[in-house]
């Protein structure tokens, strides 16, 4: 299944093949046109080269990201620098639909917030959504990359 790789880092071996099936029925029942989808039948191989090669495709992302984060002299990956790596890998007709996700994501992750957020001050509210869309944005790169940090728990610089 998975190997860890120093205790800290686990490394997954392959994607969900439920889901690498249903993406790709579903996308092939729209380019040929049929509303079902459901007779068309995958053999092993081609579910086996879909799936390594979004596998390799999302390792290739991410290590572009975790450049782009580095030479920001950041640890920790945002948004932005997945936008600017699939720039650099020359993906950008990938960065309009994923930045409309995003922000359809972050409007339905706010309503259900807004919703279940109750504080007495304005102020105190604003900076917990403040917080809630910061870590909604960020990845963590690595767990031992966090000791390095300079910040206390509330992201702020630390004067150690």
């Amino acid at each position: 299944m998975a190997s860890s790789k120093a205790g800290a880092a686990v490394e997954v071996e392959e994607l969900p093949k439920a889901i690498v099936r249903r993406v790709v029925k579903d996308k092939l029942s729209q380019c040929s046109g049929d509303d079902g989808g459901g007779d068309l039948n995958l053999q092993k191989d081609t579910l086996l080269a879909f799936s390594e090669s979004a596998r390799i495709f999302i390792h290739y992302l991410s290590a572009t990201a975790n450049d782009v984060c580095k030479e920001s002299k950041r640890q920790t990956i945002n948004a932005e620098d997945v936008f600017k790596a699939l720039e650099e890998i020359e993906f950008p007709e990938f960065i309009g639909p994923l930045k409309a996700s995003l922000d359809d994501f972050r409007r339905k992750n706010a309503a259900k917030k807004g919703g279940t957020v109750k504080t007495s001050g304005g102020a105190k509210k604003r900076k917990v959504e403040k917080q809630a869309e910061q870590t909604e944005n960020e990845v963590d790169v690595g767990e031992d990359m966090e000791e390095e940090t300079n910040e206390d728990e509330n992201g702020a610089p630390d004067d150690n």
